[in-house]
């Protein structure tokens, strides 16, 4: 595996690493200057990968799936960071510290609307990765070494729009409440 391979796992490591230690340091420890301090740094983290793959790339490396990767990770990490940060702080206040309200289950059109939503952050870090693709491929400005970044953003563009698809089909076949089956003794 690559060094840029590897610095995405560890950003990827470090991105919960930071948002769990936030949160512990938030509710468990009370301490909430620390805690939003340590979630803050979540977009550090982006911009040391993505420091991490220009550097490879301006030193002369062939760009690899791995240098890809990065690029849709920052994308991701972008657009869904703060709804990813929301969504771990409000099971950690519930499921840990046994406060707040449950997370609500969504059914039919909420839902529906709600994965409609997390599409749009979808097409947003499409753009985003996209972006940060196209401006590699163009700095480069040698096919022969920038193949994997295209190819990934094909296959990009595929998961979008098979991710609209499934948006659309749960305003035509909503998602129904599962049914408990409850059985007498």
């Amino acid at each position: 595996m690559s060094f840029v391979a590897w610095m995405i796992v560890a950003c990827e490591i470090a991105f919960w690493v930071v948002i769990v230690l936030g949160l512990v340091m938030r509710y468990v420890f009370k301490l909430n200057a620390l805690g939003l301090f340590l979630l803050a740094l979540t977009p550090v983290i982006d911009l040391v990968l993505l420091i991490i793959t220009g550097i490879d790339l301006y030193r002369g490396a062939t760009a690899t799936q791995a240098h890809a990767i990065a690029a849709v990770y920052i994308g991701i990490s972008i657009a869904f960071g703060k709804s990813m940060i929301r969504w771990a702080d409000e099971r950690f206040q519930y499921y840990v510290t046994r406060q707040g309200p449950k997370p609500p289950e969504r059914f039919g059109m909420e839902y529906a609307r709600h994965y409609l939503k997390g599409w749009v952050r979808h097409a947003l870090a499409y753009l985003i990765g996209a972006g940060l693709l196209a401006g590699m491929i163009y700095l480069i400005n040698d096919p022969s070494r920038t193949g994997a970044l295209s190819g990934i953003l094909r296959v990009w563009t595929v998961v979008l729009g098979v991710d609209f698809i499934i948006a659309i089909s749960h305003f035509i076949w909503p998602k129904k409440a599962k049914v408990r089956n409850s059985r007498s003794v």
